[in-house]
């Protein structure tokens, strides 16, 4: 089953060239709407908080915080990408993050091989939920919510409700510890992935086929793409990059509690539904996702400064997730109404 369409609404250079300049900037408006939105926020909160906002500190905790729900809307576009949902990329990171300190402190394994055992559950975790939606045809958002709850409900009975600490190795604590360029590493972590799936999605054939399955999976299968492998491939690749985070997340808080992790996955869901409103509009990609998570990060930030309330990043977030979703539904709508009218035309 399918639960999101995946169809793009980006002006061709065909279509731009015929176009006088005021109709360019009318047309490209849509498509970057978000980033200028990004970029006036940014200039906005500059010149309202010039002492606390547009600094490096600043920068720094956005990156800390935000690095984490970047990765795991990175991971949740890619099921995305070929028209299903992933909601085991929020409820996994807590299981996640959990056995890479458990495995050290309380099975004394070395942090590679409590990395590596964590990555391999996050790939058999997406090949059950890629095989319970192709194979099973169960609609990918109730499969994932399945998978997801399990997962917690293991998280619970792993740590009986009480706090995983213990001391770990110094390389451990590095993966996310480590400064680079006045940085944090996990922000580099984010611009390597982004940058390899970008080329994929974008470049490779495996990326085309994501996409021509998520925008129609039958006329896909008819043009002999193996639909069910790519669509597994789509979970077990967003399974690993999940894992990969709750390990960078366990590194950041060196204790594992199964109250931690759930706070992701409405973000990184925003993040991911943002992405498909800007760049390329009506179909979810990389630095669409990347933007949406970057106004997040600053529109939070600048109300916290503001003196906001705790309250104000899960309503952020709510109402941003509903806007997003509603642009991404009134872009699949256009696109459909553009392919009804462009046969009758000609």
């Amino acid at each position: 089953m399918q639960s999101i369409e995946s169809t793009a609404l980006e002006p061709t250079k065909s279509e731009m060239a015929g176009l006088s300049a005021g109709q360019k900037i009318g047309r490209l408006i849509p498509v970057y709407g978000l980033v200028i939105l990004t970029l006036g926020l940014i200039v906005l909160f500059s010149i309202l908080l010039p002492d606390t906002f547009p600094t490096v500190l600043n920068v720094r905790s956005i990156v800390s915080d935000k690095a984490i729900i970047a990765l795991l809307s990175l991971a949740a576009m890619i099921p995305m990408a070929s028209g299903r949902i992933d909601l085991t990329v929020g409820y996994g990171i807590v299981l996640w993050h959990i056995l890479a300190i458990s495995l050290q402190t309380a099975y004394g394994l070395p942090w590679p091989v409590a990395v590596l055992i964590v990555l391999a559950l996050g790939v058999l975790t997406g090949c059950i939920n890629g095989l319970l939606v192709e194979v099973a045809k169960i609609d990918s958002f109730i499969a994932t919510l399945g998978t997801g709850t399990v997962l917690y409900a293991l998280a619970l009975w792993h740590t009986g409700g009480r706090q995983v600490v213990g001391v770990l190795p110094e390389g451990f604590y590095a993966l996310n510890g480590t400064m680079l360029f006045g940085l944090p590493i996990t922000g580099f972590y984010v611009l390597l992935i982004a940058i390899c799936m970008w080329i994929v999605l974008e470049y490779l054939p495996i990326g085309r086929y994501l996409y021509a399955i998520g925008a129609n999976p039958k006329a896909a299968a008819l043009n002999g793409i193996p639909v069910r492998k790519f669509v597994i491939g789509a979970f077990v690749t967003s399974g690993l990059l999940a894992a990969l985070t709750g390990v960078l997340l366990a590194s950041k808080l060196r204790i594992g509690q199964a109250s931690v992790g759930l706070e992701y996955l409405l973000p990184a869901l925003v993040g991911a539904f943002l992405g498909s409103t800007t760049i390329k509009p009506g179909r979810v990609n990389v630095w669409g996702t990347l933007i949406g998570v970057i106004i997040l990060a600053v529109g939070i930030s600048g109300i916290q400064q503001f003196g906001g309330s705790f309250f104000v990043e899960p309503l952020f977030n709510g109402v941003t997730l509903l806007i997003a979703i509603g642009i991404a539904g009134y872009a699949q709508r256009k696109r459909g109404a553009v392919r009804r009218i462009t046969p009758a035309s000609k």
